[in-house]
């Protein structure tokens, strides 16, 4: 699942939607909450698959914030 969550987060970088990101990360953090209550199975290698997930996303989430020194960046600063 890894390398199409990669595939699927390039494609929101390149359109920069950040929002169908955030909206990922929420999801993806959903689920790994329902894992981590999930009792009577073993679900150890699905918790590390969602978490690998959630990495993939936050990466992508630093690529579209504002660099230092950017007109966006500085406005980021200024609020």
């Amino acid at each position: 699942m890894s390398k199409a969550m990669e595939l699927l987060v390039a494609g929101y970088v390149t359109t920069k939607d950040l929002r169908a990101l955030s909206e990922l990360l929420t999801h993806r953090r959903k689920i790994l909450d329902d894992l981590r209550r999930i009792s009577g199975i073993d679900a150890a290698k699905a918790i590390q698959d969602v978490q690998d997930e959630i990495a993939i996303i936050e990466a992508g989430m630093e690529e579209l914030k504002p660099r230092p020194g950017s007109v966006a960046g500085e406005r980021a600063e200024l609020d």
